[in-house]
């Protein structure tokens, strides 16, 4: 897994969706294992070449020409953490656990984390690619 996630054109994502009270820790632990991990720890990859396969790449692989980079007229989904402190905490007995280090989430402009804690926004909406698939 680590001599694939350095290779350029790989990207990072989850498939970790929200089912029940017991969904995956991939759901909430994903990107911060990624960045607290392999990132800072391990020093596997570059925090920028992590953020664009968290990001840009997905997000043009996937079609969408708005997001995944901070441009003027994209979508402003923007997380804001310490590089420093982030980790996941979600385990398989108590995968309901927020990381650590993030201060701020906004999704389309909205705030969805304020230092650290959920605002209780939920702004989405359902997206179509260039292939006709969807996310929400």
């Amino acid at each position: 897994m680590r001599r694939i996630m350095q290779q350029p054109m790989v990207m990072i994502g989850t498939d970790g969706i929200y089912l029940g009270q017991k969904p995956h820790p991939w759901l909430y632990g994903t990107f911060p294992r990624v960045l607290g991990k392999y990132v800072r720890k391990e020093k596997l990859l570059s925090l920028e070449k992590a953020i664009l396969k968290m990001t840009y790449l997905p997000n043009k692989k996937l079609g969408f020409r708005d997001r995944g980079a901070v441009k003027e007229n994209f979508f402003a989904d923007i997380v804001i953490f310490d590089p420093d402190k982030i980790k996941d905490c979600a385990t398989y007995t108590k995968p309901n656990r927020y990381p650590e280090g993030i201060e701020y989430v906004l999704v389309s402009g909205t705030v969805v984390v304020e230092t650290g804690e959920h605002s209780g926004s939920l702004p989405r909406r359902v997206l179509f690619n260039l292939a006709g698939t969807f996310r929400l």
